[in-house]
C-alpha cells in the first residue's frame, strides 16, 4: 500500500498512482507519466518510481 502523502514534503501522491502504475505497465516512459501527472517535485517522483507493492 502506497503512502497517502510524500514522507519529505507532505503533497498527496496516493491519488496518482493507480494511474502512473496502469500508465508505465502499458510502456510508457515513466518520466513522461509523471510529467502528465503534474508530479514535479523529485522526492514525490521517488515515493511513486520506488514503491513496491508486498503482498
Amino acid at each position: 500500500m502506497i503512502p497517502v502523502r510524500c514522507i519529505s514534503c507532505g503533497k498527496v501522491v496516493s491519488a496518482y498512482f493507480d494511474e502512473y502504475q496502469k500508465r508505465t505497465a502499458e510502456g510508457e516512459d515513466p518520466k513522461k507519466v509523471l510529467d502528465d501527472l503534474g508530479v514535479t517535485k523529485y522526492c514525490c517522483r521517488r515515493m511513486l518510481i520506488a514503491h513496491v507493492e508486498v503482498w
